[in-house]
């Protein structure tokens, strides 16, 4: 079984819904047999390297309202993410531009490292409070997880990866996701939102049992849940 996840690492709901996701395949019976990975997405793609604010301020400009109420906002986010294990500290998180962290991920992925990296730069962004957009962090981190420094240095002069990241948002444009996280499994089955990890247990059953029957892409969002949609304009949680 294979299954792509879109997401962006500035994005609250991605890493709740990857943990969510995790928690289901851990219990999946088949979960030897399933494949991976991560497309790239750009929630804000003309946000600044360096915007000098932080993500409560951030959110207050996005959206029209008083800082107080952007306050509240994260630390309900920062709740739902301390129910799957994650901190968040939304005081000193930097909100910046995530092309180069996304590049970077497509250059690990080829070097066998694409998860490891994912997950390192999440937990760099959401917990750690790091400027993901700073090219000495991304080779800092990237030397984490076992790449080369000097070649990631030497990777990010130049534009190298820029077309697999566009290629990931054109297929995203496509397949009309407005928002992430978003899962696909087997090309098919399309899942919109950090679905509770009950969710995700059904559409892998779902999946493995039909894998071998050919359909267009469908979505198997419960009926009645709540489903998280993000934009360039932020994420918001939406009774279907």
């Amino acid at each position: 079984m294979k299954i792509e996840v879109w997401s962006d690492f500035v994005c609250p709901f991605c890493y709740i819904g990857k943990r969510r996701l995790e928690s289901a395949l851990e219990q999946f019976s088949h979960r030897d047999d399933v494949e991976l990975g991560y497309k790239s997405y750009e929630l804000d793609p003309d946000a600044e390297v360096n915007p000098g604010q932080n993500m409560h301020e951030y959110l207050a400009a996005k959206k029209g309202m008083s800082f107080e109420q952007a306050k509240s906002m994260n630390e309900s986010l920062g709740e739902q993410a301390a129910e799957v294990g994650l901190t968040y500290n939304f005081d000193t998180m930097q909100h910046t531009n995530t092309f180069d962290a996304h590049r970077v991920a497509k250059y690990a992925t080829e070097k066998g490292k694409g998860k490891e990296l994912t997950e390192r730069l999440l937990k760099a962004y959401f917990t750690d409070s790091e400027l993901i957009s700073d090219h000495a962090t991304l080779i800092r981190l990237a030397g984490e997880v076992g790449l080369d420094q000097d070649d990631v240095t030497a990777f990010l002069k130049v534009d190298d990866y820029a077309l697999h990241v566009r290629a990931d948002e054109e297929q995203a444009r496509q397949l009309g996701v407005e928002g992430v996280p978003f899962f696909v499994f087997n090309d098919k089955y399309a899942v919109s939102g950090a679905q509770p990890a009950e969710v995700f247990t059904e559409v892998l059953e779902k999946v493995w049992e039909e894998e071998k029957e050919q359909s267009p892409l469908q979505s198997l969002n419960p009926k009645k849940s709540k489903t998280t949609y993000c934009t360039d304009e932020g994420c918001e949680i939406v009774e279907d």
